[in-house]
C-alpha cells in the first residue's frame, strides 16, 4: 500500500509501545508470527465459506501503491489478498490485528469515538479506557518532526494520512503500550512508539482490518522505532503463499533475528535512501524457463524501478514489459487460456484443477535471481481456475508485490542498503 510520503501523498502517524516485561531479555531482538485470516488459530476464522470469498476476491484487491522459539511473537494471517501481524495495545491490553505494510510508515488503529470509519468486526480501540494512553500535543518535538501535521482544538497533534489507493486515515498522535506474546506466554513490551489513533478512516478495508502496521524506511514506521530501541534497523519477513494451508502461518522478525544467511541467499542493493518509505530495488527483466524477457526493450534500464510492497498483492509491471512477458508465457505453456469468461478479465487464466506445473520465472534484480515457482505467480480466483498474478500499469509505479514475495524468506536491511531472498518454504516457520 504505497503512501503519498513516498509515493505522492502526505502521510503522519504517532504509534507508542511500553513495558510490561524487560526489553533487555530481548535485546537481540525477537520474531512475530503471521497467521492467516482463514486459519483456525485466528479469531477471524469462520470456516471455508469465509476462504472461498476471498480467493473470489482476486480481481477486486486494490493497488495499495532463523526464528527465536523463546522471543515475543504476533500472529500475521492472511487477509484478503493482505497480511494481518497481531500485537495487543494499551492498559488494559487489547488486541489488535493490522495491515502488514512495506509500502507506508505510520502505525495506527481505529479509535473510539469514531466518525464516518469503515465497519470494523472487533471493538475498536478505546483510548479514553486504557491507562497509558498519552496524546501529543501540537507544540512538542514530535509533532513537529511531523510532515503535514496540524493543531486540534485542543492543541493535540492532529494528522491526515493518505495512502495511493485513496483510502485514508485521520486522527491524533499518541504514546500507547504496544505489548508482543512470547513462547513461554510471558508478555513482552518493546518499547514506545508513536501510533495514529484514527478517529475517521476510510477507504479500500474490510471488517477484519483494524488499521495498518507501517514497515516501511521512514522514520515513523515500526521497523524504524524498534531498531532505535535496538540499535539496527532491519528485518525479515516470510509470508505464506495464498492458497497455502490454511492452518500455516507466516513470520515477521526484528533485530538480529532477522538474519537471512546460509545456501541460496542472494542479495540486491536498495536504491531507496535513508529515512525514505518505499523499499526501491531495480528488476532488470523476468525469465520465463530460459528465455529472457528485459525490464526496457529500447530505453536505458532506471535504477530503483521496482517497490517490494508487503501491502499491495499483485505485482504490477511496465504495460509494454508486461505484454511481452504475456506472449512468451503463452508460447512456453502447454494449455489454452480463457477466453471466454467476462468475470475474469484482461488476466491470463488457464482452467486446471491444481495449479501449473509451469513455467518457472525468474526475477532478475540487479546481483540477485530470484526463482519464482507457479505458486508464487499464479492464483486461483476460483475453482478450476488459475490466473497470473502479475498486472500491467501505465501509472510509473512498478511494484513487487506479495503473491510474489511468498515462500521467500526476505530480509530489509535499513542499515547496509540491502535486500536478501532465500528460498524457504514458509509454511513450516
Amino acid at each position: 500500500m504505497a503512501n503519498i510520503l513516498c509515493f505522492h501523498l502526505c502521510l503522519f502517524v504517532v504509534y507508542m509501545f511500553s513495558c510490561q516485561a524487560s526489553i533487555e531479555a530481548y535485546n537481540t531482538g525477537f520474531s512475530v508470527k503471521l497467521i492467516r485470516q482463514n486459519s483456525p488459530n485466528s479469531p477471524l476464522y469462520k470456516s471455508d465459506e469465509l476462504h472461498k470469498h476471498r480467493r473470489g476476491s482476486f480481481y477486486q484487491l486494490p493497488k495499495k501503491s532463523s526464528y527465536a522459539t523463546n522471543g515475543p511473537f504476533t500472529r500475521v494471517t492472511s487477509n484478503n489478498g493482505d497480511y494481518l501481524m497481531k500485537l495487543t495495545l494499551g492498559t488494559p491490553p487489547v488486541d489488535m490485528y493490522g495491515l502488514v505494510d512495506t509500502g507506508s510508515d505510520l502505525v495506527w488503529a481505529q479509535c473510539t469515538p469514531c466518525q464516518g470509519c469503515y465497519k470494523q468486526k472487533s471493538p475498536m480501540f478505546e483510548p479514553l479506557r486504557s491507562k497509558t494512553y498519552t496524546p501529543i500535543p501540537c507544540d512538542s518535538e514530535q509533532c513537529d518532526s511531523l510532515f503535514g501535521h496540524f493543531c486540534s482544538p485542543q492543541k493535540l497533534c492532529a494528522y491526515s494520512y493518505a495512502y495511493a489507493d485513496s483510502s485514508v486515515t485521520k486522527g491524533l498522535l499518541a504514546r500507547e503500550t504496544v505489548t508482543f506474546s512470547s513462547a513461554n506466554e510471558e508478555p513482552v513490551v518493546v518499547g514506545d512508539i508513536i501510533f495514529g489513533c484514527g478517529h475517521s478512516n476510510s477507504g479500500t478495508f474490510n471488517e477484519n482490518d483494524m488499521g495498518i502496521i507501517g514497515l516501511g524506511g521512514g522514520p515513523l514506521s515500526l521497523v524504524s522505532q524498534i531498531g532505535n530501541l535496538y540499535g539496527s534497523k532491519r528485518f525479515s519477513q516470510c509470508l505464506v503463499p495464498f492458497h497455502a494451508d490454511p492452518h500455516s502461518s507466516g513470520t515477521i522478525s526484528f533485530g538480529e533475528l532477522s538474519d537471512v544467511s546460509g545456501e541460496g541467499v542472494v542479495t540486491t542493493p536498495l536504491v531507496s535512501e535513508e529515512g525514505q518509505t518505499p523499499y526501491l530495488v531495480t528488476l532488470e527483466g523476468i525469465s520465463i524457463d530460459d528465455t529472457f524477457v528485459p525490464f526496457n526493450s529500447s530505453e536505458m534500464l532506471s535504477r530503483g524501478n521496482m517497490m517490494i510492497d508487503s501491502g499491495t498483492p499483485a505485482t504490477y509491471l511496465p504495460q509494454e514489459f508486461y505484454d511481452r512477458l504475456i506472449e512468451e508465457l503463452k508460447v512456453q505453456s502447454n494449455l489454452l487460456p480463457i477466453d471466454d469468461d467476462p468475470d475474469l478479465g484482461t488476466q491470463l487464466c488457464y482452467r486446471s484443477e491444481t495449479n501449473l506445473e509451469g513455467p518457472v520465472l525468474t526475477a532478475h534484480f540487479e546481483g540477485a535471481d530470484v526463482q519464482l515457482l507457479p505458486i508464487q505467480t499464479f492464483i486461483p480466483p476460483k475453482d478450476g481456475v488459475f490466473c497470473f498474478a502479475m498486472i500491467g500499469t501505465t501509472d510509473g509505479d512498478y511494484i513487487f508485490g506479495n503473491f510474489a514475495q511468498s515462500n521467500i524468506l526476505i530480509g530489509f536491511d535499513l542499515d547496509r542498503k540491502m535486500v536478501s531472498f532465500k528460498p524457504t518454504d514458509c509454511t513450516n516457520q
